[in-house]
């Protein structure tokens, strides 16, 4: 924590005594450069080929060929695909390179867990395209790669396959030794009274060293054509780069640290010293082409829990960075610094974000549905956005969180940091991001959709055959009628609402308005009733529209008095009623078209919004985005305020209480997410700190020097 502090301290001194306007300026690529970053891939190798008597995965007719791939169920019950999204990489790498990139990072979670047998998958595709097209791929680790810094057993339940008495599609064991009981360490295939468990060490998870190794030629080791590779953990400066030394620097026994954990953060501290461990760190820069240095960041921190255990880093990235692995944030200001020297323009991209990612409209997404709700367990703090900023870097881009964003962060002594959220090709909006670096103030971004996936309905027909032999299926077949991956990855979030993040992520009582259903007309009528009418009176009334979820919602505890049943709040409700009619008809609407959406809707339109910012605008009705924000207004103006985290809900709450402390909060956070920066197409103004909408349909700017004229696309640089 000292350490941490004590780096804090530094680099806002530095700040202070460097201000952003005396720093030098980088002079940047005499040529534009375009990079491809695609962080969260999550490759799962759907042709694999395991040991023989293990898993030989399940015949697609359709193709005549065998699918080693994971059921439709796990599928939309995850944040992330895992079969279909293999075409997808295919398809987006092949849309790069026919734009003429060259360079493509890999900004974490390139596997999905890590396992050799997805990992071999993985490099045949990369050295492919590396020896086809050119291409240079550059990695840094993410949380599922490794999963843990050494290996350790692993696998899934739910690969699909056939039952072999009954012939029936249906979720399968595939695990290694030690992560089964039935995997003795031999492996083949197992009957146990619960099924079949196949047992192969192609599904084990890979520490540090399977995964470096693996991609040791993308990115990871320093290549014959570098301009210049380095460590922090190497001396050597760019005027004295040489390859052999900059090799021998980059070996694995010299990139490593001692990381301490002294459980501090634990209920009960240890009192008999911290736990410590030796942990390699796989950052790096790189100048793969004249002028432009890439620095991929290792933000993983594992911490020691036990002699050869370890927590994982998925949900810290770099709060335990500037508190276990600070000499890397140092390191990264001193590679800034000599990079501006040098003249070269200086791009950082890790897995995990560097700051708030969902519009400012975080603090109030952790007062209404708690801190842990929509990852927000992810955000870094404040204060760590601010020592990344001081760092002087002005352009990171992250992965991790599957979603589009662009923030822009700006510290009190001058500094600006661009941090850029990538979505997945594994999830909701499929998309990667096109950057062309045109100098030392000027970067263009591409947000690129990939809709058009070949073959990315190759196992449809398994997918019905395993919904058909399911009695319990809960998933909805109709994803399997989508005309396009982005179609198919829609419907996938759909699902994933409904089936988990709605029990995971949403309070009781606005989970009940969804099961209800609860549409919008119905939202403003309960607005108007009087502050009398009560949620027990609501649940009471006869044909009021009120859920019946509801009440087990409600904490009853001495006070379980009846609600007014019959005439008198139906009166009310009725009366409710002609007001919001006249409410909505003052305003251009009617009841009806309010009625054209539930809250269910309000709550995949949420997650559209968060995951892909304006991207989701696309899949929202104009129309319905309006209502939302009049609902907003009119709840704010009702007496709406932030969300209450103290409210509790019992049976004599009014029932405008829920609407304005629950729902109208609600409807201000999918207004803040629905109004970010845009991410389509934009220009970063390095030299201003702003962004600069390049889309066609972009309002102009405020006067002729708020956005420099729009050029040309610029051609693209070839190695």
């Amino acid at each position: 924590m000292l350490t941490a502090a004590l780096l804090l301290c530094g680099l806002a001194a530095a700040g202070a005594d460097a201000h952003a306007e005396d720093a030098p300026r980088p002079a940047g690529p005499q040529a534009p450069v375009r990079i491809a970053f695609m962080p969260d891939v999550h490759f799962h190798d759907v042709h694999a080929t395991f040991e023989p008597g293990t898993f030989d995965g399940v015949l697609n007719p359709r193709t005549g060929r065998r699918a080693t791939i994971r059921t439709m169920q796990a599928q939309l019950t995850s944040t992330r695909l895992f079969n279909e999204n293999a075409f997808a990489f295919l398809a987006a790498l092949d849309d790069a390179v026919a734009r003429g990139v060259r360079i493509i990072a890999l900004p974490g979670d390139f596997s999905d867990d890590g396992q050799p047998v997805h990992m071999r998958g993985l490099v045949r595709i990369l050295d492919d395209y590396a020896a086809r097209h050119g291409v240079e791929f550059f990695a840094v680790p993410g949380n599922h790669d490794p999963v843990r810094p050494f290996d350790q057993p692993g696998g899934k339940p739910d690969y699909l396959g056939r039952d072999p008495r009954t012939g029936r599609p249906g979720p399968v064991a595939v695990y290694s030794a030690g992560a089964h009981a039935a995997c003795d360490g031999v492996a083949g295939t197992r009957t146990t009274p619960d099924g079949v468990v196949h047992c192969t060490d192609a599904v084990r998870h890979l520490g540090h060293a399977g995964i470096t190794a693996a991609l040791a030629g993308h990115g990871f080791m320093p290549k014959p054509q570098d301009r210049y590779y380095a460590t922090p953990y190497s001396p050597v400066a760019p005027d004295e780069y040489a390859f052999a030394r900059a090799r021998e620097q980059a070996q694995w026994s010299r990139r490593a640290s001692t990381v301490c954990n002294d459980l501090a953060d634990q209920e009960t501290p240890r009192t008999d010293g911290p736990l410590c461990a030796r942990l390699p760190d796989a950052s790096y820069v790189v100048e793969p082409v004249e002028g432009l240095w890439l620095v991929g960041l290792d933000a993983n921190v594992y911490l020691p829990t036990g002699a050869t255990t370890f927590s994982g880093s998925g949900n810290h990235g770099y709060d335990r960075m500037l508190r276990h692995k600070p000499h890397v944030i140092t390191w990264l200001a001193d590679v800034v610094a000599r990079g501006a020297a040098e003249g070269k323009q200086v791009v950082a991209f890790s897995h995990f974000p560097m700051g708030e990612f969902f519009n400012g409209a975080s603090d109030d997404i952790a007062r209404l549905l708690g801190a842990e709700a929509m990852q927000l367990a992810r955000r870094p703090a404040d204060t760590t956005t601010g020592a990344l900023a001081r760092t002087g870097l002005r352009v990171h881009v992250g992965g991790h969180m599957h979603l589009n964003d662009i923030a822009v962060h700006r510290t009190p002594e001058g500094h600006t940091l661009f941090n850029i959220q990538t979505p997945s090709l594994a999830a909701y909006v499929p998309a990667y991001t096109l950057m062309t670096v045109e100098g030392a103030d000027r970067i263009e971004v591409e947000t690129i959709r990939v809709s058009a996936v070949p073959r990315f309905d190759e196992f449809f027909d398994l997918y019905r055959e395993e919904h058909a032999a399911s009695a319990d299926a809960r998933w909805d077949p109709a994803i399997l009628d989508a005309g396009d991956y982005r179609s198919f990855a829609r419907h996938a979030l759909t699902e994933l609402v409904r089936l988990r993040l709605l029990d995971s992520d949403w309070l009781c009582d606005l989970h009940a308005l969804v099961q209800g259903p609860v549409s919008g007309a119905d939202l403003l009528v309960l607005s108007q009733l009087p502050r009398a009418t009560t949620l027990r009176d609501w649940l009471a009334a006869p044909d009021s529209g009120a859920p019946p979820a509801l009440a087990a919602c409600l904490d009853e505890t001495g006070d379980a008095s009846a609600g007014r049943a019959g005439t008198r709040t139906a009166a009310r409700i009725e009366s409710a009623r002609r007001s919001a009619a006249r409410l909505a008809g003052a305003r251009g609407l009617t009841l009806g078209a309010l009625a054209d959406w539930t809250m269910f809707d309000l709550a995949v339109d949420m997650m559209r919004l968060a995951n892909a910012g304006d991207l989701a605008l696309d899949d929202i009705p104009a129309a319905r985005l309006a209502q939302y924000a009049l609902l907003a207004e009119l709840f704010s103006a009702d007496g709406a305020g932030p969300p209450d985290p103290g409210l509790a809900l019992a049976g004599g709450t009014p029932v405008v209480a829920l609407v304005r402390k629950r729902i109208g909060p609600l409807l201000a956070i999918v207004g803040r997410l629905s109004a970010g920066a845009p991410t389509a197409h934009v220009r970063l103004d390095l030299a201003r700190g702003e962004v600069v909408d390049l889309s066609p349909d972009a309002p102009p700017p405020a006067s002729p020097t708020a956005a420099p004229a729009r050029t040309a696309p610029p051609a693209p640089v070839t190695r």
